[in-house]
This record gives structure tokens, C-alpha cells and sequence, in this order.
């Protein structure tokens, strides 16, 4: 193992008390906390001034194996713990690790007004398309016509474009990745820990023993393969023809924008009904 590698393991990991982790076998969450752990180190933030916050599922079990201040709440209420953290202490950097399920079922309205209220916070979304933990039932970003636990003889809703839903709900950076193109995701959460206000980056993951398995899309490797053959820069898709895009999506920087952060419009309220010298009561 590359020194540089086994560093980062003994400075981020609880590599002598929680492993080995629960993960299958090629799923994709092993991919995004190296990733973490490495744009965490590449930003320079002091791991005491971290915490890590998750809700249920398999991504929730990422806390468990960082040593940060960490948090593993209940099911679809991670942001809401994280919200009331960042609130009473403003200069922690807080990162919210969530499933799609977690996300944006369960979860979804805390999710979209997070973005609303552009609350200083780091979410990373796992998508796998599936609850994976909980025996493989269809989530918002199963894809319409897919089989899953609850949908056997295919799928009737379509989903959601997580990214795009936390564009239009407001959010100050979203970017998107898969685990295939795991220097990207590297970049894109090095780059939402630098941007204040909310971020998001969401992770396109497999799970190849849920999802995969039902809908004959192989194992871990060729869920992979799939990613890189239908993954887009979105930068090569401004160019390409509608047609072209049929059945792929991008990756890279979806919004990067600077609004009104809620934290530190929430200090100015503190400061005026405190009367405080230049505030206007």
C-alpha cells in the first residue's frame, strides 16, 4: 500500500476499532469516503473542526469509520441535526452524508428547503437508486420501467434529478460524479467544502447485489463501466445534440452561484434585536 495512502488511513480513519466495515463487496461508498477523506486533507480543515452527519442506510454507516465529531441520526432527518449543529456553532464545517432514499424520500422536504435557506452545509448524496440496506425497495431515483423489491414487475414513477431538483431549489454549489470518475468527485467535494452556503454533490453509485442483480445490469465492475460509457462532462453536453444525450446525464458543475447565506443572515437578526452599534433595531 502507497505511504501517502496508509497516512490518510491512520490520520482519518478508526481504522483499529470499526473494521472491517459492512459494505458489499465492489460498492461504490468505499470509493466516496476515500474521496472525502481526500479532499478533506487536500482543504487543510483540522479534522476536530469537522463533523460528519449521516441518517439511515448504507451510506449512514460512513460516521462510523472517521475520526471526526460524527452523528448518525434518524432516518431522513440528518440535515435537520446538521442545520441545529451549524446553527449553534457557526464555525464548524458540517458534512451531511446521505442515500437517495435518505435524501429525498423520507428526507426530501428538509432537503429542498435546506437548499432554499442556503443553510452552510455539505451534503453528499450517495445515488444507487435503490434503499440498499433495507432489502432493495424503489427509492426517488429508481428509473422508470427498473425492477426492485416493491416494484417486481417494473417501475411506474419517474424519478428525480437530484442535482437539478437542488439547482432549482436554491442551492449555492451542486456538482455530480459517479464513483467510476472518482478524481472528479474528489474535486467537486474539495470544491463544496470551499464554497459557503449550501452544497451538494451527488455521488452516482452502484449497487450491483440490489439493484444490478434485479434489473441484469451485472456486477460492480460493469455498473461501473455503464457509468463511464453514459456519464457526460457537461461541458462536452452544451455541444452535443439533444439526441446525442438520449439516456446519458452530465457530470461535473451543475450551479456555483453566491446568495444569502442563512447562518450569517441569522447573526445580523442576533445582532439587531440585540441592538447592537450600526444594526437598525
Amino acid at each position: 500500500m502507497p505511504e501517502e495512502v496508509t497516512k490518510l488511513i491512520h490520520k482519518y480513519l478508526r481504522h483499529d476499532k470499526k473494521f472491517p466495515h459492512v459494505w458489499c463487496p465492489g460498492c461504490g461508498n468505499g470509493i466516496v469516503l476515500g474521496a472525502l477523506i481526500r479532499a478533506i486533507d487536500r482543504s487543510g480543515l483540522d479534522k476536530d473542526d469537522i463533523v460528519l452527519a449521516s441518517g439511515i442506510g448504507c451510506s449512514g454507516r460512513m460516521p462510523t469509520y472517521v475520526d471526526f465529531n460524527t452523528l448518525h441520526t434518524t432516518h431522513g432527518r440528518a440535515l435537520t441535526f446538521a442545520t441545529g449543529i451549524k446553527l449553534a456553532k457557526p464555525e464548524l464545517t458540517i458534512i451531511v452524508i446521505m442515500g437517495d432514499g435518505d435524501a429525498t424520500a423520507i428526507g426530501g422536504n428538509h432537503f429542498i428547503h435546506a437548499a432554499r435557506r442556503n443553510i452552510d452545509l455539505n451534503a453528499i448524496i450517495i445515488n444507487n437508486q435503490v434503499y440498499g440496506m433495507t432489502g432493495g425497495q424503489h427509492s426517488p431515483a429508481t428509473p422508470y420501467g427498473s425492477r426492485s423489491a416493491t416494484s417486481p414487475y417494473g417501475h411506474i414513477e419517474q424519478a428525480f434529478s437530484i442535482a437539478e431538483l437542488a439547482v432549482s431549489a436554491g442551492a449555492n454549489f451542486v456538482g455530480r460524479s459517479t464513483v467510476y470518475h472518482a478524481q472528479l468527485l474528489e474535486e467537486l467535494i474539495e470544491k463544496a467544502l470551499q464554497k459557503p452556503g449550501f452544497s451538494v454533490v451527488e455521488a452516482v453509485s452502484n449497487c450491483h447485489v440490489q439493484f444490478g442483480r434485479r434489473n441484469q445490469s451485472g456486477d460492480a465492475v460493469a455498473m461501473m463501466k455503464w457509468q463511464r460509457d453514459n456519464a457526460v462532462r457537461i461541458e462536452k453536453a452544451d455541444r452535443m445534440d439533444p439526441d446525442d444525450m438520449e439516456g446519458k446525464f452530465t457530470i461535473g458543475i451543475l450551479a456555483d452561484s453566491d446568495t444569502p447565506i442563512y447562518t450569517e443572515e441569522y447573526q445580523k437578526i442576533r445582532d439587531r434585536s440585540k441592538g447592537r452599534p450600526g444594526e437598525t433595531p
